[in-house]
């Protein structure tokens, strides 16, 4: 819905509210449905009308559990059957400077000012604690964004005593505990009231009048920026960009006026404007997003611009460049047919509003967004938040290497007439082991990632597989491979869920990322699995299928692994049986597994 993407109008979209969401609710059951405790120092309730919208567009259907009006600490701390019975999958704390209870005064002494931090720190920190005690579900908490007014003036941050200096060292606490906790993830509202400016966000007449926690214009933005974590947490980010190159790499048609006069560098404005835009999207592969070229262009001079010497992004910084004459919407479709995503993982990056018009028409489920004029390109993008970070795993820093190699795989494969004799020449190597701390966060990533291949696609936390991995009544594995073109890390996850008469695993999780499709990874898998059910005297393993729109592909999977139907429901979930042969042989014969 173009309406709520970023560049909104925040008015439209605060008067239109409810047409905009009868119009999503109409696709919800195809959605992911979450439940988001809400637990205010202020009043919540249009935050929650908003958030829902963007939660809505980006593929979640939320329900909300709301508390009364400031009394988070009070829903947190003491017994709370509601809250109970709700079982959220995510806890949001509203709070803001009006819910600090005490600045220090100009009088104060060093000694007395860290007293008064600490005891406003451990304010929240035990809050946090009982959550995460209680409820074992991601939390996201509001940092402190700045008075609106200085004592001190310029020595507001310098002093001790001054409130902005005080906010600064309580947020780095806040900081510091974010970076201890896995679970836990900070709402920067600093960064986004002075984004939006601070005078219009905090203009006292909407705290004295409704007790917003900022003006209602700057609802939208807060509610979007909000949004962004959300999705990122239950693995609805976006993976790749998609970009042309004439007009949004570098000013000018580099067929036309040749590589040589493209305007980029140093020498002119322009030419600043398009290095640094460059420079942000050489940043954003450093953090795994992966980069795609999209342009109208011969091959040959498109890869000339590239290695203009005041460029800042080289050919060998892009998975796939599609230069040729080509529609735009059918390259689209192909750089996400060839690195095997789905075309909801890309965006079009695009200086022509005609060309994302027919790539947002014709490849549906690409964000196409309307990036404005050049010296506006890395802030849409960015506030667009679609690759907002929660974790940085080392296997997000190598992602660009891993999708690269894995064309270079499927290059490879078309040299071979046996596909086996194909695999043996990947010369691969597998790593299948139960959860071990290292890859913790890379589980819980992989399992709100993967849809394709997903057969019950349950969602986790990092808490969540700790707590698998810590119970003996689980069996875990995750699975690493590597091949002579490189590392794809940590790519198959499974649960499974030993039964009360010690004889029956039920898998509960089983996924692997796209990227090792058809490489017999999952029968590696399988053979460790089998492996650790005779350890433990487990005869029989129990497989369930749950289907979505986007997990078809493994319909058949445990047919395909020697599984016998049991049940289909009405809505094609199906439910499998393998009982353990004495004599069982390993499928996996291509892939040498390490001890």
């Amino acid at each position: 819905m173009k309406e709520l993407e970023y560049p909104f109008d925040s008015e439209y979209i605060l008067k239109k509210s409810k047409k905009l969401k009868r119009e999503l609710m109409e696709g919800a059951d195809r959605l992911l449905p979450k439940k988001i405790a809400v637990l205010g120092g202020s009043t919540t309730h249009d935050i929650i009308r908003i958030l829902e919208l963007f939660l809505l567009h980006q593929g979640i259907c939320p329900s909300f559990y709301e508390s009364e009006y400031a009394q988070y600490w009070q829903d947190a701390m003491f017994e709370n059957p509601a809250l109970e019975r709700f079982a959220p999958d995510l806890i949001y704390i509203h709070t803001s400077n009006r819910n600090i209870t005490a600045y220090p005064a100009v009088s104060d002494g060093e000694a007395a000012v860290d007293a008064l931090l600490d005891e406003q720190y451990e304010h929240f920190r035990v809050m946090w604690e009982k959550l995460e005690q209680t409820y074992h579900c991601p939390v996201i908490q509001n940092n402190f964004e700045y008075p609106f007014y200085r004592i001190l003036g310029n020595q507001e941050a310098v002093f001790r005593q001054g409130r902005i200096g005080f906010i600064n060292r309580l947020n780095e606490k806040f900081y510091q505990y974010a970076r201890t906790h896995g679970n836990f993830y900070i709402h920067d509202i600093n960064y986004i009231s002075a984004a939006y400016g601070l005078d219009r966000w905090a203009d006292p007449f909407y705290w004295h009048m409704y007790k917003y926690a900022m003006c209602m214009q700057a609802i939208p933005e807060f509610a979007y920026n909000l949004s962004n974590i959300i999705k990122a947490v239950f693995g609805k980010n976006k993976k790749a960009l998609v970009l042309d190159l004439d007009n949004t790499l570098w000013g000018g048609v580099v067929g036309d006026d040749g590589p040589e006069n493209l305007e980029i560098g140093q020498e002119t404005s322009m030419g600043q404007v398009y290095a640094e835009f460059q420079s942000y999207l050489k940043a954003q592969k450093d953090i795994g997003v992966m980069l795609n070229v999209n342009s109208k262009n011969d091959y040959e001079n498109a890869v000339a611009g590239l290695n203009h010497p005041e460029g800042v992004l080289r050919p060998e910084d892009f998975i796939l460049i599609k230069a040729n004459w080509e529609p735009k919407s059918r390259n689209t479709e192909e750089i996400a047919a060839e690195m095997n995503i789905l075309p909801d993982s890309l965006v079009f990056v695009d200086d022509n509003p005609a060309e994302r018009e027919i790539v947002s028409a014709q490849v549906p489920g690409v964000t196409a967004p309307d990036i404005g004029t050049p010296e506006q390109y890395i802030r849409v993008l960015d506030h667009g938040g679609y690759f907002e970070v929660v974790g940085l795993s080392e296997d997000d820093k190598k992602r660009s290497e891993m999708y690269r190699a894995n064309i270079e795989r499927k290059r490879q494969q078309q040299r071979f007439g046996d596909y086996r004799e194909y695999l043996l020449s990947l010369e691969m190597t597998a790593q299948i082991a139960p959860f071990a701390p290292v890859y913790m966060a890379r589980i819980a990533q992989l399992t709100n990632k993967s849809n394709q291949f997903n057969l019950t696609t349950r969602r986790y936390t990092q808490s969540e597989i700790e707590g698998f991995a810590a119970d003996d009544g689980y069996i875990t594995r995750y699975g690493k491979l590597t091949d002579k073109f490189g590392d794809n890390g940590v790519v198959s996850v499974v649960i499974g869920r030993k039964d009360a008469d010690g004889r029956t695993l039920h898998l509960e999780l089983w996924l692997m990322s796209c990227r090792v499709l058809k490489r017999d990874m999952e029968y590696a898998m399988l053979d460790s699995i089998v492996q650790a059910c005779r350890g433990c005297g487990i005869g029989t393993i129990m497989g369930y299928y749950y289907p979505t729109a986007k997990n078809g592909m493994v319909r058949e999977f445990y047919a395909d692994m020697g599984f016998t139907r049991l049940e289909e429901g009405e809505d094609g979930s199906t439910v499998w049986r393998f009982d353990i042969p004495q004599d069982y042989e390993n499928r996996n014969t291509v892939i040498r597994v390490a001890p």
